[in-house]
């Protein structure tokens, strides 16, 4: 996985792949409901769980986060990360997200459990996020 690129100039996730099938959406503007359940790699090719869901700043119509679920049995016990869309690149051949994480640096990040969300929109938790990623906030 080493030609994925390293950063992205748009503010949002790269896209590597898919290039060849031009009928219909994908891979550059997709539903987001397709990307939900879409499995996380890291660039290693371990796996860091799958997209649980995708947060959209309303205002600005933008994405602003893919909500990942990692480390649970069948959804049972499973932390959930907030990862800056922009850490994150669609890899459309092989039809999942690469996350350029160690696995166990992920187990320290900042998450949450599915009863006990973060206020999204509070900039000081977002910029802590953006900075763990190491990811230019979204806003700015």
């Amino acid at each position: 996985m080493s030609n994925i690129p390293s950063s992205s100039t748009s503010g949002g996730a790269r896209v590597v792949g898919g290039r060849a099938n031009y009928s219909g959406p994908g891979p550059e503007v997709m539903a987001a409901d397709t990307l939900q359940g879409d499995k996380v790699v890291n660039r290693q090719g371990e796996s860091l769980g799958e997209i649980e869901d995708i947060m959209l700043d309303v205002p600005s119509g933008r994405v602003a986060y893919a909500v990942l679920s990692f480390g649970g049995v069948m959804g049972i016990g499973d932390k959930l990360f907030a990862v800056p869309w922009s850490a994150l690149t669609l890899d459309a051949d092989q039809k999942c997200f690469v996350l350029d994480v160690a696995k166990d640096r992920l187990k320290n990040a900042p998450g949450f459990d599915k009863d006990h969300w973060p206020s999204m929109a509070d900039t000081s938790w977002a910029t802590d996020v953006h900075s763990f990623y190491n990811a230019q906030p979204y806003w700015q």
